[in-house]
């Protein structure tokens, strides 16, 4: 039986609508006036009482939410954080793994591999591998110990399931893997991140085929105006680029910036840890304790250690911090993402996915529908 959403504010790629319905099933099957009843007479309806109605928030970047971490590597895990994320209005995500121990990694992924389409919360789209191929220099809160060369090792056996990876290229046998991934893998995305490259080195990576930065500003070599690295390097070219927007990472004037810069190749992601949706205390990332307090996450030495973002929440802070409009904020978790994956995901249009997302002027998510069915619905 379809369904009908009516009494929306619809917000699409460039503008909000009114009096509108959009009517779906597994994916959105037609968009139509208020006042055209029969084509949506028959539908199970669902009133929204005048909140926002978007695309589904996508996450290119989460470790973990409500407890559970990527690396924990169980389909419970994988649960957890798939049913935990509804309440902030993800509808599907990369499960992102760490720098950890090889034999960690693996067995990450081959969880992922066989447990991604068991979830019945937000859909796991993919893995996310954040290193093991990065520099040391700006390891940030990645084991160093168990830093790699890059190889296609993993990769090949993993492929299919991997959609993004963040690296340095600047390291030995950095180039060589961006050829060896364009060659046998064009699917992945390759995100230069937790890199040291100058800003030559970076731009080089972009013309071989980098086409993303990880968490713009942090763990990468820094702008100075005779040292442009690698911010300097992304803001001065076309790749697109996340951030992680709480305020915490990254200043509110450089989220500005950022935005005024990157536009529609800005990505809001929350690299949010275990600690995600959960209370303040010691909780643990790649085998290190982390304590949360404050909506700051860090190791004992005062290192940033992913995030407790919410996506909802990084949307509310950029319509605070920047003159970015609802349709631009909402595009940057939705469109965005959903274009760099290259998925029928990310809009309300006929014949996209049936991920949508009600919530209310403040941002709090009022519902979360993900194919066609209704998930989350605060209590």
């Amino acid at each position: 039986m379809l369904s009908a959403i009516v009494n929306a504010k619809i917000v699409l790629e460039d503008r909000i609508v009114e009096d509108y319905v959009v009517i779906f099933d597994q994916s959105i099957k037609d968009i139509v006036c208020k006042n055209e009843s029969g084509k949506y007479a028959d539908c199970y309806m669902i009133d929204a009482k005048g909140a926002y109605l978007s695309a589904g928030f996508i996450d290119l970047h989460i470790h973990g939410s409500g407890g559970a971490d990527t690396m924990d590597a169980s389909l419970d895990a994988l649960q957890t954080i798939s049913d935990t994320v509804l309440q902030t209005g993800t509808t599907s995500f990369l499960a992102t793994t760490m720098t950890m121990s090889k034999d960690d990694i693996v067995n990450a992924l081959v969880n992922i591999r066989d447990n991604a389409r068991l979830v019945n919360g937000a859909s796991i789209l993919g893995v996310h591998m954040e290193g093991p191929f990065i520099n040391p220099a700006q390891c940030g809160a990645q084991d160093k110990e168990f830093i790699l060369a890059p190889s296609m090792e993993i990769i090949d056996e993993f492929a299919p399931f991997v959609k993004m990876i963040t690296f340095a290229p600047e390291v030995a046998g950095g180039m060589k893997f961006v050829e060896n991934i364009n060659a046998k893998y064009p699917h992945v995305i390759l995100s230069i991140g937790h890199s040291n490259a100058s800003y030559e080195e970076a731009k080089k990576s972009f013309d071989a085929g980098v086409s993303h930065a990880t968490h713009l500003g942090n763990a990468m070599s820094g702008f100075h105006h005779r040292t442009p690295g690698v911010l300097g390097a992304v803001l001065d070219s076309d790749i697109t680029c996340d951030v992680i927007a709480d305020g915490i990472h990254t200043h509110k004037a450089s989220l500005h910036i950022f935005w005024k810069q990157k536009k529609e190749k800005l990505i809001l992601i929350t690299d949010a840890m275990r600690a995600g949706c959960m209370k303040c205390g010691a909780y643990n990332l790649g085998g290190q304790e982390v304590m949360v307090a404050n909506g700051k996450a860090t190791l004992a030495d005062g290192r940033l250690a992913g995030s407790v973002l919410k996506l909802n929440e990084a949307l509310a802070n950029m319509l605070e911090f920047t003159d970015m409009t609802l349709e631009e904020a909402i595009y940057s978790v939705t469109a965005a993402p959903a274009r760099k994956l290259g998925i029928k995901k990310g809009f309300i249009k006929a014949g996209y996915d049936a991920d949508m997302v009600l919530f209310d002027e403040k941002l709090d998510i009022l519902s979360t529908i993900v194919d066609g069915k209704i998930k989350y619905t605060k209590g």
